[in-house]
């Protein structure tokens, strides 16, 4: 009989694994907690009142800052990548697209059920204590700005088996018309005027962006030189640079997030070449015990320190609140060193925070049979749109509502009636790490 030590076990569950994506996923949600503690400016105004300015936005090398620094294109394209090898492992399993959907959305949907429940108290609980109902409403507001991801991350998953077996067939085609989708929709939203139009884009650049990430998956940027990889990313950031110049979209990536526009498809292209020319770096870093022990603890709570992370920056934020005369004046460069500590408080409360409610990131621990179709399709409804809301409306104490109730419903729909632990043993979620 063979016996496993640890560290051969180790370096089984590590082969396979392209451990700098792994990286990258990590980067990209940790750098969203530091931007947005950047973008965070509460003040305590002459005439008393409280207020906060997007500090960072306003400084001049923003725009192009964004280009680098909005990493959401980069993530999904990574994302792509990773729904391309868990689709890839649900076959192998023998099961299906229902099966992979389910999967994705107890990952996505227990966690962020669990946000709604318990910030949602918290928000209803600071209305108790006498906190100004304007006050409230805006920290409501303010904590679903975030979601807007969960809705888009959803719908990618939704149409994943789809869209790999289009990309499989007709790679060039099912990007063409993506493309052509998303300009047609920019088209008519500039000459109409009317900005709800640009939510299609939601169904077209997110899937679109994500379709880089199967062409990273199936080889074919892999093939790539590096005189190639250096030109394909300084068109698409020039491309960028003429479109926003044109006054046709802003050069600033914010302002193209939400709705998603053209210029965030152009830099996932441009975030792809740099990222596939900086792999063989992050490989190399990837092979170290600390890398991997640091991606290790990262990555197994992303959804939690992104749900989490900016109801923690309004907590640090809010210590003007209480001490006006310590805290440095926003945008003044006490205020930018004042950023160190105040993310390392960030950082570590949400560790602390992770040891709780991290465990949710891996779903239910017993599932009952895969739900048809037509029950999966409600529950992934249900759990796109609390988050969408946040996105266009904003939350606020009765949304948190009925976006709990929501979310909770979307799980338990998608969970189905667990089998008893003794009857079936496998009822479990698979674990997909990809």
């Amino acid at each position: 009989m063979t016996t496993t030590t640890p560290a051969a076990e180790r370096e089984r569950l590590l082969a396979g694994r392209d451990l700098s994506v792994d990286l990258v996923r990590v980067c990209c949600v940790l750098l969203v907690v530091v931007l947005h503690s950047l973008m965070l400016g509460l003040e305590v105004r002459a005439d008393g009142a409280i207020g906060w300015r997007n500090v960072v936005q306003d400084e001049p090398w923003f725009a192009v800052g964004s280009w680098f620094g909005q990493l959401m294109p980069l993530f999904f394209v990574v994302g792509g990548f990773a729904s391309w090898q868990g689709w890839a492992s649900t076959q192998r399993r023998g099961g299906g697209g229902a099966d992979f959907f389910r999967a994705r959305l107890l990952r996505l949907g227990t966690p962020a059920a669990v946000w709604f429940v318990v910030v949602g108290a918290i928000v209803w609980l600071a209305a108790a204590l006498g906190l100004p109902l304007t006050a409230v409403q805006l920290l409501a507001k303010g904590l679903g700005l975030p979601l807007w991801f969960l809705a888009a991350y959803l719908l990618c998953q939704a149409v994943v088996p789809l869209q790999v077996r289009m990309h499989r067939a007709h790679p060039v085609a099912t990007a063409g018309a993506l493309l052509a989708g998303v300009i047609a929709v920019d088209a008519v939203r500039g000459a109409t005027g009317v900005q709800t139009v640009g939510l299609l884009n939601l169904l077209l650049v997110w899937p679109l962006v994500q379709q880089i990430g199967f062409l990273y998956a199936d080889g074919t940027i892999a093939r790539l030189r590096r005189p190639a990889l250096l030109g394909v990313a300084a068109l698409a950031f020039a491309l960028v640079g003429v479109l926003g110049m044109s006054g046709v979209y802003s050069p600033d990536m914010l302002d193209n997030l939400n709705p998603p526009t053209l210029p965030l498809v152009l830099i996932g292209v441009g975030q792809t070449a740099l990222f596939v020319l900086a792999k063989p770096a992050l490989d190399a870093l990837m092979r170290t015990r600390p890398a991997q022990a640091f991606v290790g603890l990262a990555g197994t709570r992303l959804m939690t320190i992104y749900l989490w992370h900016l109801l923690i920056v309004i907590a640090v934020a809010a210590t003007v609140l209480v001490a006006p005369t310590v805290v440095p004046a926003v945008g003044t460069l006490g205020w930018w060193l004042a950023r160190i500590p105040g993310d390392a408080i960030v950082f570590g409360v949400l560790l602390l925070v992770s040891l709780g409610v991290a465990r949710f990131e891996r779903g239910p621990k017993r599932v009952g049979p895969v739900p048809g179709v037509p029950a999966l399709v409600v529950a992934g409804v249900l759990a796109v749109v609390p988050p969408f809301w946040a996105m266009e409306v904003g939350l606020d104490l009765v949304a948190f509502v009925w976006g709990a109730a929501a979310m909770v419903a979307a799980v338990l729909i998608a969970r189905g009636r667990p089998v008893p632990a003794a009857a079936d043993r496998s009822a479990r979620v698979p674990t997909m790490t990809r």
